[in-house]
């Protein structure tokens, strides 16, 4: 397949159902033929992917990305821009084809939030030339696991950047509904996880 063929969906058309469906998933489940054309074949390839059963008993990083779409099409209108929130939740785990390994019997994807970063520039600019929505796009995609680190205590993030490079309250709720996106989940813990993120970084970080 030429990768380079051009894409017979358009951008117009994936924006219309991310924007306004209830459950963006039934579209893009219904649409597999059209997604093994470049660049839809990089969120194609997400079926592709396993993960740690532990915490993602739902499968695969399609079947979780799918589970995010549709949490984020919950609260869309919760955020400050919802075209730049749909769009980072959709493009959020693009890194992982190219990260994941198995370490000690445990699948990884380390670093699949920067490289998802550049890979979702790829992505959008085969779509548009609007440099400013697509580098805010990727910085949500960067950001992404930022919750985790900074609720964890964990040294791989940094946001003291994050607070400048992205909408605060959108990047949390792009969090929260990353870690919603998961079978099996609790929903009412992570919804206070969310709330004790934006607490920890009003009181450390703004």
């Amino acid at each position: 397949m030429n990768r380079q063929t051009k894409n017979k969906i358009s951008f117009e058309e994936l924006n219309i159902h991310l924007l306004q469906d209830d459950c963006p998933s039934k579209y893009f489940n219904s649409i597999e033929k059209e997604l093994e054309t470049y660049p839809l074949s990089m969120v194609l390839d997400l079926k592709k992917v396993e993960q740690s059963k532990k915490y993602h008993p739902e499968g695969n990083v399609w079947n979780h990305t799918m589970m995010v779409i549709d949490e984020a099409a919950k609260v869309r209108e919760e955020s400050h821009d919802s075209k730049v929130f749909m769009w980072a939740a959709l493009l959020h785990d693009i890194g992982k084809p190219d990260t994941t390994r198995i370490r000690k019997g445990r699948i990884t994807s380390y670093d699949h939030d920067l490289v998802g970063a550049r890979l979702s520039i790829t992505f959008l600019e085969f779509y548009t030339s609007d440099i400013d929505f697509i580098n805010r796009v990727s910085m949500m995609v960067k950001y992404h696991m930022h919750m985790l680190y900074v609720l964890k205590g964990l040294p791989h993030g940094n946001p003291t950047q994050m607070v400048k490079d992205t909408d605060v309250h959108d990047i949390a709720l792009l969090c929260r509904c990353d870690r919603l996106g998961r079978m099996g989940v609790d929903r009412e813990e992570e919804i206070k996880n969310h709330k004790e993120f934006l607490k920890m970084l009003e009181a450390d970080y703004l």
